[in-house]
């Protein structure tokens, strides 16, 4: 117990951290951590899903239209960077090797709550995400152009 508090007087003093900066990851090194539903998986959870009463006065009309909209919206699979850092749910009928010629685009920062959300995005509707409780703010203007490294957040 006592050991505790002499820690926790020791980590009030300490001088803040400084930014961590965390670029958005190399698309061609993420793994997918999460199997694909199978079309049987699919089905079952379609007729579920949308028989839901509560799904006739929800927002969304389109998931739930046709078996195709619903195939393209839930047919994903969890996705991570190589370093576990930032995570993505993405279409299961994405081609072999599509992310290898995938660079980040633009990276973005939100925050909700006491969580900062860092969004990478590849374009093609692919978007790398990582939370933080940190304070974290886009270097220069988000947008990544030609180079890849541009793509970055500092995280206080």
């Amino acid at each position: 117990m006592k050991s505790r508090l002499l820690m926790a007087l020791s980590l009030a003093g300490a001088p803040p951290a400084l930014a961590d900066v965390i670029p958005c990851p190399d698309a061609a090194q993420a793994v997918q951590v999460a199997a694909c539903p199978s079309e049987e998986e699919l089905r079952h959870t379609y007729s579920g899903f949308c028989s839901d009463d509560r799904r006739l006065y929800a927002r969304d009309t389109d998931t739930c239209a046709s078996y195709e909209n619903y195939r393209r919206k839930k047919n994903v699979a969890l996705w991570e960077s190589a370093d576990g850092r930032f995570q993505a749910y993405l279409s299961c009928d994405l081609p072999d090797g599509a992310l290898r010629r995938l660079k980040p685009t633009a990276i973005a920062v939100s925050r909700q709550g006491g969580i900062s959300r860092i969004a990478c995005s590849y374009g093609e509707h692919i978007l790398f995400a990582h939370r933080t409780r940190r304070q974290c703010k886009v270097e220069g203007s988000g947008n990544c152009g030609d180079d890849p490294s541009a793509c970055k957040a500092a995280c206080d």
